[in-house]
């Protein structure tokens, strides 16, 4: 699973590393990291089995591999790693790495989640919300969500706002909704910044809402940037109708900034 293009540093060598040591070589040239971090999961240290199957995926300093990804990820997870289970169940529902299966990532994601996994804990509530590889269950999935929200973890606020909003498990509660929208919007999460925008501009704050949704496109996929747009041209009301014109902006914008230089 190794043979990597370069020599792997011993575990004698990892020892010797202080916390100090590994921020510095985290934070610098993944090429000169590699070595060590590839003798830490070497050695058996799970948080670089999953650091190292997270760079491996992304192509973060090396070819892209998802299968040895995959296998990093799984060998993290069998020795109790929380996010290393949420990083196998999401390969089992991606293909990355091995076949697309949404039995086996909801298996994992429980597990994930039982181990206090805050992105377990929200991809458990997803599967459970939608009946995706596990029994559909809303009420499990509130109560996933309210875990992970306490956490602070901001795309399970916005989801759960959405929970609110619109009375699934609980009695529909705007203000409760929009309390939530807000923290995931300030969390950094496009959805909950989207969502944020859409309840400001209805009650009249269209100043803050202009503000936030300009921030959307920064972080959303391109599918998100176009079902956004497509929803504020063709709204009946008003209010969000004169959002478009900044959010086609900044999503002009953004998608100038994605694209390669000539």
């Amino acid at each position: 699973m190794l043979n990597l293009p370069f020599r792997i540093r011993t575990s004698g060598e990892v020892a010797r590393l202080t916390a100090a040591d590994w921020r510095a070589r985290l934070s610098g040239p993944p090429e000169a990291a590699l070595p060590w971090l590839a003798g830490s999961a070497a050695a058996g240290h799970a948080d670089a089995q999953v650091t190292l199957g997270q760079w491996l995926l992304a192509g973060h300093g090396l070819p892209p591999d998802p299968g040895r990804a995959f296998a990093w990820f799984k060998l993290a997870a069998h020795a109790g790693h929380g996010d290393a289970a949420n990083m196998t169940g999401r390969c089992y529902e991606n293909g990355w790495g091995t076949r697309a299966d949404a039995r086996a990532a909801a298996f994992w994601y429980t597990v994930a989640a039982e181990r206090g996994s805050d992105w377990g804990m929200y991809n458990l509530a997803t599967a459970l919300a939608l009946g995706r590889g596990i029994g559909a269950d809303r009420a499990q999935a509130l109560a996933w969500l309210r875990r992970a929200a306490g956490l602070g973890h901001a795309k399970s606020l916005n989801l759960l706002g959405g929970f609110h909003e619109d009375g699934w498990e609980v009695e529909p509660d705007p203000a409760q909704a929009f309390d939530c929208y807000r923290q995931a919007a300030h969390g950094g999460d496009f959805r909950g910044q989207f969502n944020y925008a859409r309840m400001l501009a209805l009650r009249g704050r269209l100043p803050e809402a202009r503000t936030w949704i300009a921030r959307v496109p920064q972080t959303a996929t391109a599918a998100f940037r176009q079902r956004m747009l497509a929803f504020l041209r063709d709204a009946p009301q008003p209010a969000l109708r004169a959002l478009y014109a900044e959010a086609a902006a900044a999503a002009d914008i953004s998608s100038r900034g994605s694209q390669p230089s000539a």
